[in-house]
């Protein structure tokens, strides 16, 4: 039975910057009870307390306590920093409630900032080509999709955008669609105000933005369901 979200502790944060600033498995091992209490548990209730709201809303995304969160632990097995702690916490609510599945709804509570994110994140090649294929041959659907995003308040992200266009985009010369071929993801973000991570709004406020960057997802749904499958 879901835990309802009450917020996460007063000492989430706080908790995060002395993990930080110890780095310690020792000082983690002595201080789990925090962490679970504070963070933990309360990112576990949040998680599903929105797998159910996106299930009322007809949204198509879940996930459960177990599946959707990402350890505090870092991978540093190639890494040159080895600091064997994150910096935050996040999650993935996805269409199958795995890890594994693009066009999905992330969370991160963090030192830097907290934030929400719908994204289909590093689709593989298919994907990715037949979403420029998309954008290039029906330039009309894909700026409907921005006008739609803009009228929600919300537009996409170019965080790691390609210098130039990618090999068989280079004809492509309207500027809003060749910048947007560009993008090796396809993201919109919303931040969230660290003082409000502390009450049980946060889900409402999560629910809302996710409704809002919907048509992200069918659009993006709507190419995946024609790609082949390997």
């Amino acid at each position: 039975m879901t835990v309802a979200f009450n917020g996460f502790g007063q000492k989430a944060i706080p908790f995060l910057k002395a993990l930080d600033f110890h780095q310690s498995r020792e000082w983690f091992l002595e201080n789990r009870d925090l962490f679970e209490g504070e963070l933990r548990d309360p990112f576990g209730d949040l998680v599903e307390t929105l797998s159910e709201r996106f299930a009322a809303a007809g949204l198509g995304l879940r996930g459960d306590r177990k599946k959707s969160l990402f350890r505090i632990n870092r991978d540093v097995r190639f890494a040159r920093d080895k600091r064997p702690y994150n910096r935050h916490l996040s999650a993935i609510l996805s269409p199958d409630g795995t890890k594994m599945e693009q066009g999905v709804f992330f969370v991160h509570i963090g030192l830097e900032r907290c934030f929400a994110g719908v994204a289909w994140w590093q689709p593989g090649p298919a994907l990715l080509l037949a979403m420029r294929n998309a954008i290039a041959t029906r330039p009309g659907e894909f700026r409907a999709l921005i006008e739609a995003l803009k009228q929600n308040r919300l537009e996409l992200d170019a965080e790691g955008c390609m210098k130039r266009a990618p090999r068989g985009f280079e004809h492509v010369t309207a500027a809003d669609l060749a910048a947007a071929i560009r993008n090796r993801h396809f993201a919109v973000r919303h931040e969230v105000d660290p003082a409000g991570i502390h009450a049980p709004a946060l889900v409402d406020e999560l629910v809302d933005f996710a409704l809002r960057a919907k048509p992200l997802l069918d659009w993006g749904r709507a190419i995946e369901a024609k790609v082949p499958v390997d």
